[in-house]
């Protein structure tokens, strides 16, 4: 790879005690943004206490000037894909080349499939159509559409972005990974070994070459949980636990480093399997964001320029 550009943001921050995330969140954009941090990524988890991530998004860009911020991931089946559309042509205006959408099929806690219904056997399908006419919506002025799920007459949202914003999808099922090839712009993996790594995006690159597309060279990515390094014994066997109840065929301590010298070798890795976008947050909630931002800008920031070839 040539001219691409590693970049490191930061994942939903929890902290210790259950403090809610009301005008914290105003406290992490502001040292997201004083620090120059690449990104923050907000979760989709509606029955937890959380800020939904496009009401997160507009609030984080009207803070900041930099900052961009990412969904990591909407679930899309169960909304109205051109009310998504149209707040993604909100957003998008309001903070150009700011908005990183990631999507995904079903949501991470299964007790919330309920608030996101899909007809019984169909969610892919549903997923696949209403990323269509979510992209079609930013990208022509005016849509028709017939079809399984949806169907609209001469639609429009407004206003409508000059450039489209990127999207990308999660996923690691080889009819996820040919969907990404087939229908999005970069791939933001999760609980992938950097092998697994290589071979998805080598999956994508076919997919995406069938469908007569490309992805971008630096539009590969992966979420990474990391320990911190005062964690004891049982926080981190309780968060590998957790990492081996989503992969348990694989060896947790594999995905989630302890420590920030793992965490640096682990991200040398997986650019070198062609991954070049980084998600990192804490694997427990932690007790200040200013002290796991502090490690994090003196351990990590400094792989962007390192491993950058621009």
């Amino acid at each position: 790879m040539t001219g691409v550009k590693v970049r490191i943001g930061i994942g939903s921050l929890p902290l210790a005690g259950g403090a809610g995330p009301g005008p914290e969140l105003a406290e992490l954009v502001d040292e997201l943004e004083a620090r120059r941090i690449d990104s923050l990524w907000l979760a989709d988890q509606a029955s937890l206490p959380l800020i939904d991530p496009l009401v997160g998004m507009g609030f984080a860009v009207a803070r900041t000037r930099t900052l961009k911020v990412g969904s990591g991931v909407i679930v899309l089946p169960g909304r109205n894909p051109a009310l998504v559309a149209a707040q993604l042509a909100s957003l998008t205006a309001l903070a150009p080349k700011r908005i990183l959408p990631a999507f995904g099929v079903r949501p991470a806690v299964a007790a919330e499939r309920q608030l996101f219904p899909a007809p019984d056997g169909a969610r892919a399908a549903l997923f696949d159509e209403s990323l269509e006419v979510v992209r079609r919506l930013l990208a022509e002025p005016r849509v028709t559409h017939h079809g399984r799920f949806f169907h609209l007459d001469d639609v429009s949202v407004g206003p409508l972005p000059p450039r489209p914003p990127d999207i990308w999808l999660g996923g690691r099922a080889p009819a996820g990974l040919r969907r990404i090839g087939r229908l999005a712009d970069g791939w933001l993996g999760s609980f992938v070994t950097p092998d697994e790594a290589r071979d998805a995006r080598a999956q994508i690159e076919r997919a995406a070459a069938e469908a007569g597309r490309e992805i971008e060279d630096d539009h590969y990515g992966t979420n990474i949980a990391v320990v911190a390094p005062d964690a004891s014994a049982a926080e981190v066997a309780a968060a590998r636990e957790r990492a081996a109840r989503r992969r348990p065929d694989l060896e947790p301590a594999d995905l989630v480093p302890h420590g920030w010298g793992e965490a640096r070798e682990l991200v040398r890795r997986y650019v070198d399997a062609g991954l070049t976008k980084f998600v990192v947050r804490p694997a427990a909630p932690v007790a200040s964001w200013t002290a796991f931002l502090d490690e994090f800008t003196a351990e990590l920031r400094p792989l962007e320029d390192e491993l950058s070839d621009e």
